[in-house]
């Protein structure tokens, strides 16, 4: 069958319990417009009414000045605003999730004019106001941006890109993306959307959705702009330790508007990948089709508004050829005919559909109620290319629905929020094929795989979702004053998650195979050619009454205060503080199966039979009394507060130069699909059984036995060769007290305005700790974690032999991953206006990142815990990062824009054992980090050109081109090091550039055509 197409900050406890109930009181009947809306502040005459009208909605709002003439218009949603007070007038653009200046009083300089770009799809005629008194480390991206910059994905994020700071990766063998502040993990991010968090709580990426995927998180034509943080965010965010990206969604307005795209490429419109370049194959056969639109509108002129939207996707993207591994390219002669015609040049298909829909009504001048939905459904084949072929590959099954219902209330002094949200999504891989999968190895090395081949792999059928009703209460007060003016925001959050984990099924076998080419000893187990008989077959079965997959419903709970002080004209001090907790009862209840403590605590192994294991373990620093659970013993961690503290001060007095800085303390969380492995590990083993006509093993039940052909008919064939009646899998147990990962953040910069530009320049700081890690328990009889092991005396390795009796391997998951980055942030920007034709960005990152681990990387089996392992540089990031772009108008309505990227190779973090350097004497492996050659590792230019023809008044047509990487710039990412020779480590690292498996840092270039109707 197939299916197709712990350091913490800890203030003293009557101090944070007035904080707590003081919030809780406050909040329990009011609350604050969320992270994406704008505040506007300023000076207007003593007791006069402020008034901001929304030009493309219509909708009011209306505050009195204070006795000093101060006045706070807050929860304002971004667009484009008439402001009055009195007899002064402003028209001003508010940017999202910025708090800005606006003085009304009389003689106040006028706004700069000119022309920009609008959350909705009306002509405005005036220019975003800068947010400078911020200690914000962050960057607005203009739907200018969004609509104009040269663009590979059309993924939103991807603009994210150009902030310093930040990097967007593509999988240019997948077309998998992600993205990354700083050297921390890809799930440290957290995307708000009109103030919600699209965190993933199982997955990593970040995002929900996007592990795995080559598709978008959300439909960028409902997108109006967003801004980015990497640092020192308010107490607002939660669940985050790197970068928070906060998005408003496009809104209906007065005048029905619409647009309709389409977007192509394909195979004749690109170049070779450099996988492709390098094997000799022809070009695979691939395409990109993109293509949806946008409608909006009044319901209720000035009153009630709706927009809708829908994008698709339908790819069929290139993947690396399949091929064997380019050292051991001589076998593929002879692999079985069938599994030969199998090799060559593949590709993967995928296909999204995105909804996004909105309904805005403005109840009257104090009210506003928001319901919008998403639902985003994806179908894609993974996992061929390189040694998998297309019968062995996955597909993809991903699904997101968020639904958000909002009610804005508008005192005089104050701004209340209620949100109620539900959420449902599931990443659902499921078999390509059904059957036996065939794994063809360099003779019977399991570890040497030749090819993959015939069916998916059991590994790969999942199940692991989240789903669930979240409530969302907060308040501002905008009209506070003692020693100066405040913004005061406050609130809290509870959100019951159901989390679902499914590891691996009980369907699939894999059997292996011997290939011999002749150069290896050519004896009865390993003949010339591919042997008939597998010498061994790996399966999963599930214990009796057990069930592999594992939910749970969790209980998540935030409460936060943040406090923005105009101290004095020139001086604010942003201060805040945040408390969250969540509590999952499959890892507080859960208690460690009674079989699993007895092996624990039976016989040791080898040298130590006599002795008991659980001894064993602690003479090697392992004290596994921390792992085991009775159900009562675990504690959910409640101590994750977060201080955030920052300052802006006013050099000159006309916010032209502002200094700024900050200081504060974010939490993120553990991600399910690690917690729950628990309990999945408990229900479902996998089964290595060996045959003794061509493995040469001897026989014993439940390990070695005759071959019979039977044994290709079925799963249920297998089982009879095992009792599913007794537990003895692999373990994975989790430390009894587990907390939360989270990151220190430092920052000192400067903004500058020089004529038209906006500059800035920031060092920033960012310790992460805590993070997740699954390391090896298993110990040798003496405690050693490197010893010599059984079929070798002289030489040394982990103790993967030593396992629990009767169990596979202690895997043990703790807190201590550890980055430090250090980072200089330099950005230069001139905001494009029609007035000027033109405009320019400009962001530079100098990082220093060191850490125990780097990357996406949590399984650390190398060395005895994660304190063992050093701090290297990290992989995560290049040294040197330049991104800019440019939009340039020509004569005849003919737009131009340029993105330029250059960056420094990043350094290449590896595990290197003694014998890859010859030496004399056996020693543990090295955990290094190794300078990789070339000044530049990633150039890439990449330009686009657009005409617009005006068909009607309201209407135009607009023919757009893009081209990626126009230098064809090969930015090779294949490194082979000789790491040294007689003993002596000495490592010489040089670029792969020909053979199999060669890849890039980029794209080929490749020919995007789109057109565009609005009106």
């Amino acid at each position: 069958m197939k299916y197709r197409n712990r350091s913490t900050f800890q203030p003293k406890r009557k101090l944070l319990t007035c904080a707590l109930a003081s919030v809780l009181v406050v909040a329990s009947g009011h609350a604050i417009a969320q992270s994406s809306n704008a505040t506007l502040r300023g000076k207007a005459d003593a007791g006069a009414q402020v008034t901001a009208v929304n030009t493309a909605t219509g909708s009011k709002r209306q505050v009195t000045a204070n006795a000093d003439g101060s006045y706070s218009l807050a929860g304002l949603p971004p667009g484009t605003y008439t402001v009055s007070s009195g007899g002064t007038e402003r028209t001003v653009t508010l940017q999202v999730a910025t708090s800005v200046s606006l003085d009304l009083v009389g003689g106040a300089p006028a706004a700069p004019a000119g022309d920009t770009t609008t959350l909705d799809t009306v002509r405005v005629s005036a220019p975003p106001l800068q947010e400078v008194k911020t200690s914000e480390v962050g960057t607005n991206v203009s739907l200018k941006q969004i609509n104009t910059v040269p663009q590979l994905t059309r993924n939103f994020l991807e603009f994210a890109d150009t902030v310093p700071g930040m990097q967007f990766e593509t999988d240019q063998s997948s077309g998998q993306s992600k993205l990354r502040g700083g050297a921390q993990k890809s799930s440290a991010i957290n995307v708000y959307i009109d103030g919600v968090g699209q965190k993933n709580y199982v997955l990593t990426g970040g995002v929900a959705g996007q592990d795995q995927s080559a598709g978008n998180p959300f439909p960028q034509l409902a997108i109006g702009e967003y801004k980015v943080v990497t640092s020192n965010y308010k107490a607002e965010f939660d669940q985050v330790g790197s970068a928070a990206i906060i998005a408003q969604t496009k809104s209906g307005t007065n005048e029905f508007k619409g647009e309709l795209f389409t977007r192509y490429t394909n195979t004749s419109m690109r170049q070779p990948t450099v996988g492709e370049d390098a094997a000799g194959v022809d070009k695979a056969q691939t395409k990109q089709n993109e293509y949806g639109f946008a409608l909006g509108g009044p319901i209720i002129q000035d009153k009630m508004h709706f927009f809708f939207s829908y994008e698709a996707k339908d790819f069929v993207l290139n993947v690396d050829p399949v091929a064997t591994p380019r050292q051991w390219e001589s076998f593929e002669d002879f692999l079985p005919a069938g599994v030969r015609a199998q090799l060559g040049p593949t590709t993967q298909p995928f296909n999204e559909d995105l909804y996004f829909g909105k309904l805005s009504w403005d109840v009257g001048d104090n009210d506003r109620l928001e319901l919008s939905a998403k639902y985003r459904d994806e179908q894609g084949v993974s996992g061929a290319g390189g040694t998998t072929t297309d019968s062995a590959a996955k597909v993809n099954f991903n699904t997101d629905k968020r639904y958000d219902l909002r009610w804005m209330h508008y005192g005089e002094t104050f701004l209340n929020e209620a949100r109620v949200t539900y959420e449902d999504s599931l990443f659902n891989p499921a078999a390509f094929t059904i059957g036996n999968q065939s794994i063809y190895t360099r003779g019977p090395n399991r570890n040497d795989v030749l090819l993959t081949a015939d069916s998916t792999s059991a590994l790969s059928i999942q199940r692991k979702g989240q789903k669930g009703p979240a409530f969302q209460n907060d308040l501002t007060f905008n009209s506070f004053e003692w020693m100066g003016d405040h913004v005061v925001k406050t609130g809290i959050k509870f959100k019951s998650v159901e989390l679902t984990q499914s590891e691996n099924s009980a369907i699939n076998p894999t059997f292996r195979y011997s290939v011999n080419d002749g150069s290896l000893p050519i004896t009865a187990y390993s003949p010339v050619g591919t042997n008939v008989i597998p010498y061994m077959v790996s399966f999963n079965a599930p214990y009796e009454g057990a069930s592999p997959i594992v939910t749970t419903k969790a209980k998540q709970y935030g409460i936060y205060i943040q406090d923005d002080w105009d101290v004095t004209d020139r001086l604010q001090l942003n201060l805040g503080l945040r408390w969250d907790y969540e509590d999952i009862p499959s890892y507080v209840d859960f208690r460690t199966p009674q079989e699993v403590v007895d092996a624990l605590y039976g016989p040791g192994t080898g040298s130590n039979s006599g002795g008991i294991y659980a001894d064993q373990l602690r003479a090697g620093g392992v004290n596994i009394e921390d792992y085991i659970s009775t159900g009562n013993n675990r504690k959910a961690d409640k101590n994750n507060w977060a201080p955030r503290l920052g300052f802006s001060y006013d050099l000159t007095g006309d916010e032209r130069w502002v200094l700024f800085g900050g200081a504060g303390r974010s939490y993120d969380r553990n991600l399910y699909d690690y917690l729950g492995l628990e309990q999945v590990k408990a229900a479902l083993a996998t089964y290595d059984i060996n045959f003794v006509e061509s493995s040469g093993c001897t026989p014993a039940p439940g390990t070695c036995v005759n071959w019979d052909p039977r044994f290709l008919n079925g799963i249920d064939e297998l089982y009879s060769l095992i009792d599913t009646r007794r537990r003895n899998g692999e373990i994975d147990l989790m430390n009894n007290d587990l907390v939360t990962p989270y990151s220190d953040q430092y920052s000192l910069g400067i903004r500058g305005t020089i004529g038209e530009w906006n500059t800035s320049a920031t060092v920033a700081y960012v310790h992460s700790k805590e993070g997740f890690v699954f390391t090896l328990g298993n110990r040798y009889p003496n405690g050693n974690f490197y010893d010599a092991p059984s079929w070798n005396a002289n030489d040394i390795a982990q103790p993967w032999e030593h396992n629990p009796p009767g169990f596979g391997g202690l895997i043990l998951g703790d807190n201590g991953i550890e980055t430090k980055t250090t980072q200089l942030l330099l950005s230069a920007e001139k905001p494009y206006t029609e007035e000027s034709g033109w405009g320019f960005t400009a962001g530079y990152t100098f990082s220093r990142a060191k850490g125990n681990r780097g990357g996406d990387e949590h399984y650390s089996f190398d060395g005895p815990t994660i304190d063992a392992y050093p701090f290297i540089d990290l992989k995560a990031v290049p040294r040197h990062r330049l991104v800019m772009t440019g939009i340039y108008d020509l004569p005849w309505g003919v737009t131009a824009s340029a993105k330029v990227t250059l960056a420094t190779p990043p350094p290449l973090n590896s595990v290197v054992g003694w014998w890859e350097y010859g030496s004399a004497t056996a020693v543990p492996p090295l955990i290094v980090s190794t300078d990789t050659p070339g000044t530049l590792g990633t150039k890439q230019l990449d330009l686009s050109l657009s005409k617009r023809f005006d068909i009607a008044e309201d209407m135009a047509f607009e023919v757009r081109a893009d081209m990626i990487n126009v230098t064809n710039a090969k930015n090779y990412s294949s490194y082979r090091t000789v790491w040294g020779s007689g003993g002596v480590y000495d490592p010489e690292t040089s670029v792969v550039s020909t053979g199999n498996g060669v890849t890039s840092y980029t794209p080929p270039r490749t020919l995007f055509v789109s057109a565009r109707l609005t009106w």
